[in-house]
């Protein structure tokens, strides 16, 4: 057995890639995408007549509305060939205003329905600042699942617990970025591997944390680096890997194991904590890799979305 079959047996394998063309040959559960890798995507050959398409199809209804319905053309291709869920971002331009965010993941599902794609086979992916969290306790409460992207701190999984998001997406390989920069030449990658990786730390405690207190918000690790990242966390809930990543695991016979185990942290000593939007702010400035981190990503979304309306308005 290859390595990505053995971790299909105790983690859900998520392809995280807008290259719906690419993914099928690893035979996913659910896929992600966001504005980076649609943009990606879309700068390929095999992908201009659907980006033409759509801007043919619906241009004339200005920029956001044709963004809308690219995105959600992007999600029906992947789900007719995955089972499971397709997660599709709100622009990371609405990061800090939770009304915007509610109206466009209201948009985004409302077009996935036009399409016959029924609201439980979508996700939709929203940054994890305070504003987003809020947005997403509302959709929760309309039924819109969610996942909460851009998720480098343990305040921000609190806070995404207390909303009962329906799944969040913590970066283990960013975190691992930002320590390793900052260490610089003192940085030992034998010694920081595994379950040393500040990333593979982060998402284990998370982890522990939701299972020892009953929270229902599923665990999806994300942004990897490297194959360890990937084994060092086996058995959480799920993970969401990039396309030359799942290669490398189909390509491995070397043993993998089950890490992390539900069940094993009830005799663990966990407090519970809660924040409230004080505590939250305060707790993640205390932060500087997740501060940093969080608008970073924030910066990158942004910055990509409108290059990706420039090839729609060029197309």
């Amino acid at each position: 057995m290859n390595q990505l079959d053995a971790l299909k047996q105790f983690t859900t394998v998520v392809a995280d890639t807008g290259d719906f063309k690419e993914m099928a040959a690893y035979a996913p559960q659910d896929a992600t995408t966001n504005p980076s890798l649609i943009l990606k995507a879309v700068q390929k050959p095999a992908y201009a007549d659907l980006l033409k398409d759509t801007v043919n199809r619906f241009g004339t209804l200005g920029l956001e509305e044709t963004m809308n319905h690219l995105l959600v053309r992007f999600g029906c291709e992947i789900l007719r060939l995955i089972p499971g869920r397709v997660s599709t971002e709100v622009d990371a331009r609405l990061s800090f205003d939770t009304e915007a965010t509610v109206t466009r993941a209201r948009r985004l599902i409302e077009l996935y329905q036009g399409e016959g794609v029924h609201v439980d086979r979508v996700l939709i992916k929203i940054a994890a600042t305070w504003e987003g969290i809020q947005a997403a306790a509302r959709l929760e409460r309309e039924g819109i699942h969610t996942n909460l992207t851009l998720l480098f701190s343990f305040v921000q999984a609190v806070a995404c617990g207390q909303a009962k998001v329906q799944l969040i997406s913590p970066f283990v390989g960013r975190i691992y970025d930002w320590y390793k920069k900052q260490a610089g030449a003192t940085w030992d990658e034998q010694a920081m591997a595994g379950a040393n990786d500040p990333g593979v730390k982060s998402v284990r405690a998370i982890y522990h944390f939701y299972k020892k207190h009953g929270i229902r918000t599923e665990v999806m690790g994300a942004s990897f680096r490297n194959v360890g990242q990937i084994t060092a966390l086996a058995g959480c809930d799920l993970l969401t890997i990039s396309p030359d990543l799942l290669a490398q695991l189909a390509a491995s016979q070397a043993p993998l194991a089950k890490v992390l185990d539900a069940g094993a942290v009830q005799t663990m000593d966990i407090p519970f904590v809660t924040y409230d939007e004080a505590g939250f702010r305060l707790a993640l400035n205390e932060d500087a890799m997740a501060t940093e981190k969080l608008a970073e990503g924030i910066r990158a979304f942004c910055a990509d979305a409108v290059k990706l309306e420039a090839l729609m308005a060029a197309a």
